[in-house]
């Protein structure tokens, strides 16, 4: 073993099967033979070095030789995965003081307005997983107090420019995106075909679920692969006009990804996070143009029109200073779009409008349809308000589905066939009336109780819409499930609650 630095030690790394989640966690022996404990009073972490590679780690302590030895350096599987190095490397380890933006961190939480220099270097340090979850959370929280428009505007730009930077030789290079909180949403799938069919530039990047039953790369992944690197991302692209891949694979605004999976927990989605996250990885993706859906409702993230208004300035605002030209529609956010949540359902009814099949969801039709219409008026060569028109007949002729299956073809097969849950049961309704009302957040949590998004044929098949008529006894949407404990759960979470108001008297729309 060659010499460490003065105040270092070395190891030889262990990778030990612990899923730590976003954090780079290593475990040192109580008894290591080239550390002593006590070095770590007053230091959470360490830092560890391997020729040019250095990593921040939380360190654990731990007396089980048979995890880890004394002349051993454990790391869980997000540290040695992010470190590159083989098992067996001898590692320098060395305790670690926290990082320096930090103090950014501290002055913003005492109402400091930080320059643009100190949000720079946390969100360097963000992307770097140099912060601990606490830390990362105490970042969050000091922002979601209050946010300058300046601080948006360099927090947007620091994280378009912490990853991957895609560039295209279009001229109008069009995206759609959708805020969430809407089950069964997935326009995207139905645009991105209709909108590259057409001829334009469309090179959709999605989420997977974080606390929703299905994210867009989810439910693309029933049908195609989507964990494209940003060469095989670009040949899709260049072969068909879009593509519907996984942002988190081409490494598009990382820190976002890890502000993401902190927020949700904590239910922290301001405005200007919000705005902050999705435009970042719009510039990052190289968009020229931005359509934003803005579903407003009692249980969607936007409750008011007002609401909607002031979020629809902050995307025109940042919008306007990166050169990104943003155009915001308000839409329907009182119940799910289409029929199906989860990724197999979901599929289904994507794949159902377009090949025009009858039994299609005709509000996710209807609505894929305007959204697509807003990206085709993009188009030079199409007359004012003639977007609809082309979209439809993009729809009917089918064009758009042809170009689904171009798309998927180029994108390659799904990792493995899925399957609709064979647990079953339809949850009826308790009384004859209307359907008044569907808490969209309550059919998200029976889905997700149910399995998915792991699951991808899991979730909640739809039969009743707000407006329609139904008779006591009669479904009102059916539960599929593959795991008894989660079908289980679900099914008493439904009787206890199905999300559903029905109303004697009509009430809503058909």
């Amino acid at each position: 073993m060659t010499c460490a630095p003065p105040g270092r030690a070395q190891l030889k790394s262990r990778r030990v099967s612990l899923d730590t989640g976003r954090e780079n966690v290593v475990v040192i022996s109580r008894r290591s033979t080239a550390l002593r404990p006590e070095l770590f009073r007053g230091f959470s972490r360490v830092e560890l070095r391997s020729g040019s590679n250095t990593q921040l780690a939380t360190v654990l302590l731990t007396d089980d030789d048979g995890l880890v030895g004394p002349d051993e350096l454990g790391m869980a599987e997000p540290a040695f995965r992010r470190f590159g190095q083989p098992a067996g490397t001898h590692i320098s380890v060395a305790p670690a003081p926290s990082p320096p933006s930090l103090d950014a961190v501290r002055a913003k939480i005492q109402g400091k307005t930080l320059e643009p220099a100190e949000i720079g270097a946390i969100v360097d340090d963000l992307a770097h997983y140099r912060y601990s979850d606490m830390e990362t959370a105490a970042f969050l929280v000091s922002s979601a107090n209050f946010m300058t428009s300046g601080e948006l505007i360099a927090l947007t730009e620091a994280m378009a420019r912490a990853g991957t930077q895609l560039r295209w030789s279009s001229k109008t290079v069009v995206d759609k995106h959708c805020i969430g909180g809407i089950p069964g949403n997935r326009t995207s799938m139905i645009v991105v075909p209709i909108v590259a069919a057409h001829g334009l530039t469309i090179p959709k990047t999605s989420s997977r679920a974080i606390t929703s039953p299905a994210g867009t790369a989810d439910t693309m992944e029933v049908l195609a692969r989507v964990d494209l690197s940003v060469e095989a991302m670009k040949e899709v692209v260049a072969s068909c006009n879009g593509c519907l891949a996984w942002g988190g694979h081409v490494n598009l605004s990382p820190a976002d990804d890890i502000l993401i999976s902190v927020e949700r927990p904590l239910a922290l989605d301001t405005h200007e996070q919000m705005v902050a996250s999705i435009m970042s990885k719009k510039l990052a993706a190289g968009s020229t143009h931005l359509l934003v859906d803005l579903p407003v409702g009692p249980n969607a993230k936007v409750t008011t029109a007002s609401e909607a208004m002031r979020l629809r300035k902050l995307f025109q605002f940042v919008g306007d200073r990166f050169g990104l030209e943003v155009e915001v529609v308000t839409t329907d956010g009182r119940q799910p779009i289409g029929s199906g949540i989860g990724p197999v359902l979901e599929a289904q009814d994507v794949m159902a409008v377009l090949a025009n099949e009858p039994s299609a969801p005709r509000d996710l039709r209807e609505k894929s349809l305007r959204l697509a219409a807003h990206l085709l008026e993009q188009d030079p060569g199409l007359r004012g308000g003639a977007g609809y028109v082309r979209a439809c007949e993009l729809l009917n002729s089918g064009a758009a589905l042809r170009q689904m299956v171009k798309i998927i073809e180029v994108q390659g097969p799904a990792p493995s066939t899925s399957q609709l849950g064979n647990l079953v049961i339809d949850v009826q309704a308790e009384r004859d009336g209307v359907v008044s009302s569907i808490d969209c957040l309550r059919l998200n949590r029976l889905a997700r109780t149910a399995g998915a998004p792991l699951d991808k044929g899991a979730g909640i098949k739809l039969f009743k819409k707000i407006g329609n008529r139904v008779q006591q006894g009669e479904p009102l949407f059916r539960i599929h499930a593959f795991e008894p404990s989660g079908f289980d759960l679900a099914v008493g979470m439904a009787k206890l609650d199905t999300g559903y108001q029905i109303n004697a008297q009509a009430g809503g729309t058909a």
